[in-house]
């Protein structure tokens, strides 16, 4: 039986604040490429280009933000973190030109690169090694609840401003940039006020065991992340399936429903999936999600029905909620403890490495083969990456919570 009481202080601030912040993000994250291609006229591939390089710069910051969360106060790390996002925010209501969305998503995505490590490590300090993945689960579940209740709001600002069938506008996307600043902003005040920095074990052999290279981390954790780079080089920015739903006749509206949707999904789902690998591993569940990634992006490619869009949102909601929380509780389970911010950052930094070139591919097999390419591709990649993983990754899963945790 999933148990939600008793973590401890951290699990919750930080779930609060996540919450808060995914407010803000989901707001603005799925409506600015609508921005860009319908208000700005940004090319395809250039909208590719804006999320790719923005993530792929912030993974070396968070491979650095890893490595000072295992050193140094973790606390205001993230904190410091969460108030560049804010700021870039504050920062996004004044765009005219893509350059300059690419220079307020780029520094919203930096924030995410240095809070992300720090945060992820105490989150697996402050909970015993049984409840791992339900803490994480529960993290994600406040933190996708935030970005349901995001969504939510945007899509109720455009019906009462320009109605529910038209095109974006400029000024709509304004008001919306400008109103996702609080909770951003109060975000970044409930960590300040109430993450405590946890007690942590002095670090061995002098300290170098966390030094920031690819040969001080565990093998099967090295394995793990060759493996989720070939995963995520088909799995672009959800700006695309953002714009397949448009290509099929969808309204802003209707792509804010569709968004709200993968959310509810994933909110309800994530507590209790999270808490599932630590009774049957972490494998199991990760496994189930990449073959349902690929099951969705094979249906992203070949419908051309806006209800089928709206089953496939939901089932992306379940990939989610079996994969992301499993992913953090199988790097606890396999880092040592004065390692996890390095372990987190190189995990992010893995992930965001491979989305700019994930994006651009995206981009390009959009414009030179159609809509449908880029979802073909990311099908296979995932199912390759499940067959590596099942051959690859044999060695026993960390013990297994009692069955009523």
């Amino acid at each position: 039986m999933l148990q939600l009481k008793n973590f401890s202080r951290n699990v919750y601030v930080t779930s609060v604040a996540s919450l808060l912040t995914d407010i803000s993000t989901e707001m603005v994250v799925h409506v600015l490429p609508l921005f860009l291609s319908g208000v700005l006229r940004t090319p395809i591939a250039a909208i590719g280009l804006i999320e790719g390089v923005a993530e792929m710069t912030a993974s070396l910051t968070r491979l650095l933000s890893g490595q000072l969360a295992d050193r140094f106060n973790r606390k205001w790390l993230a904190v410091s973190g969460y108030a560049l996002s804010a700021i870039a925010k504050a920062w996004l209501p004044f765009v005219n030109t893509w350059p300059a969305a690419f220079a307020a998503r780029f520094a919203d995505r930096l924030g995410k690169g240095i809070r992300t490590a720090p945060r992820d490590a105490l989150i697996a300090a402050s909970v015993n090694e049984q409840r791992r993945g339900a803490a994480f689960g529960f993290h994600r579940a406040a933190d996708t609840l935030g970005a349901f209740i995001g969504v939510g709001l945007s899509a109720l600002i455009i019906t009462q401003l320009q109605g529910a069938n038209t095109a974006l506008t400029g000024a709509t996307f304004t008001a919306i940039a400008l109103l996702s600043v609080v909770p951003a902003a109060l975000g970044v005040t409930v960590l300040a006020v109430g993450l405590v920095e946890p007690a942590r074990a002095a670090p061995t052999h002098a300290g170098r065991s966390n030094a920031l290279s690819w040969e001080s981390l565990p093998r099967r954790l090295k394995v793990f992340l060759l493996v989720m780079a070939l995963f995520t080089l088909g799995n672009s920015a959800d700006a695309f399936i953002v714009l397949r739903a448009e290509s099929l006749g969808a309204s802003p509206v209707m792509v804010l429903l569709f968004v709200l949707a993968f959310n509810f999904t994933y909110t309800v789902a994530a507590a209790p999936l999270g808490a599932l690998s630590d009774r049957i591993g972490r494998r199991k569940p990760i496994l189930m999600g990449w073959v349902l990634y690929a099951a969705i992006y094979l249906g992203f490619a070949l419908s051309n029905s806006l209800a089928m869009l709206g089953v496939l949102w939901c089932a992306y909601g379940a990939y989610y909620a079996l994969t992301e929380g499993t992913y953090k509780a199988l790097i606890a389970d396999i880092a040592p403890a004065n390692q996890q911010g390095l372990a987190y950052g190189a995990f992010h930094a893995t992930v965001a490495l491979m989305v700019l070139p994930a994006s651009l591919l995206a981009g390009l097999l959009w414009q030179a083969l159609g809509a449908a390419a880029p979802f073909v591709v990311g099908a296979t990649l995932a199912l390759t990456a499940a067959a590596l993983f099942t051959a690859l990754l044999r060695d026993p899963e960390a013990q297994p919570a009692p069955e009523h945790v």
